[in-house]
């Protein structure tokens, strides 16, 4: 299937911002990724912002697909610990700079809900709440930090972590969630 001109754009875009951060996002460096005009980009985006809002949707519902994928159903269909499985696997091995910085600093701060809030909250369930004593959900949410620490060191030191250590580190947060049975990891 061939790939629509605004997928193409907002996928230039991505690489855009993962090679040189969200500033660089312009007209001109996005259409010269897409190898397009910038009238094309301006038919499809009429203004920074709706291309802002353009890219945190594509990649929110990227990022959802690729959860969605690893783990062969959607998250309400998953348990609470399957996931957390997922989001610290996909967190370990495909996470990027550009969605990392648009969870961050999403295209319009004035919105009620930015588009990765709802997608945060499907798949990476929230702390257990205070007076609640709940060892597993605990040690779940412990794995899902670990996981977002590894998601943010790469982000800031792309390219420093060797295949093989980040592949361990990931299995030591997996090593983090609580048995299927809901007792304590090892």
């Amino acid at each position: 299937m061939r790939t629509s001109k605004r997928d193409r754009i907002l996928d230039a875009a991505v690489n855009v911002i993962n090679r040189d951060g969200v500033r660089a996002v312009t007209f001109e460096s996005v259409a010269a990724e897409a190898k397009l005009t910038r009238g094309g980009l301006l038919y499809h985006f009429p203004s920074r912002e709706a291309l802002l809002r353009g890219i945190d949707e594509h990649l929110v519902q990227a990022w959802e697909t690729s959860m969605e994928s690893l783990l062969g159903k959607g998250a309400e269909e998953a348990s609470a610990l399957e996931r957390y499985q997922t989001f610290v696997r996909v967190s370990a091995q495909s996470a990027t700079r550009a969605e990392l910085m648009f969870m961050l600093e999403s295209a319009d701060p004035d919105a009620d809900e930015r588009p990765w809030g709802p997608a945060v909250r499907r798949w990476a369930p929230l702390p257990p709440s205070a007076g609640q004593n709940d060892p597993a959900a605990l040690d779940n949410f412990v794995a899902r930090l670990a996981a977002d620490g590894l998601w943010i060191y790469e982000a800031m030191y792309e390219g420093q972590l060797d295949e093989s250590v980040r592949a361990q580190v990931a299995e030591r947060i997996a090593g983090l969630l609580a048995k299927p049975d809901g007792s304590p990891p090892l």
